[in-house]
């Protein structure tokens, strides 16, 4: 039993010194991307680097007096300046509804009718046009049975 014991010893021991390698060589490359590499000794048991771990407390004020040295100052808020507040006020004092009105508010009625408007106005005219002809003609005969009317009746 002794020397499965010691077997079991040694295989550990070894894959514990392939994975510290294994380790070692992954921060090799992730450090040669960033800069200098630093090699450390990962030779320290698990206790002594949780041992050398500090806990930092943000929101948690801890009652034992060794862990309140973790305790972390609150994270200070810049100042800010309302843009609005700081701007000085405006000298005139115009309706700011007339800003955000658009100039034509019924430009989409008129684009969307145009084609329609278009035809109607061209119908009018025709109309128009023809209203003129027989007021002419009716001013034209009307004159002329006038002229022939005086003449007859001097």
């Amino acid at each position: 039993m002794a020397s499965e014991d010691d077997s079991i010893e040694q295989a550990v021991a070894s894959r514990r010194d392939r994975l510290r390698a294994l380790k070692d060589a992954q921060e090799l490359m992730n450090n040669s991307d960033d800069g200098p590499a630093q090699v450390q000794d990962n030779n320290t048991n698990d206790d002594n680097e949780t041992d050398e771990e500090q806990l930092k407390f943000r929101n948690y004020l801890p009652q034992d007096k060794h862990l309140q040295e973790g305790k972390l100052a609150p994270a200070v808020l810049p100042k800010f300046e309302d843009p609005v507040t700081a701007a000085p006020p405006a000298e005139k004092n115009e309706d700011p509804f007339v800003n955000i009105a658009p100039k034509k508010p019924n430009w989409d009625l008129k684009r969307d009718v145009q084609k329609k408007l278009d035809k109607l106005e061209r119908r009018t005219q025709k109309a128009l046009y023809k209203l003129m002809e027989e007021q002419e003609k009716q001013k034209q005969l009307t004159e002329g049975e006038g002229e022939d009317a005086n003449g007859r009746e001097e």
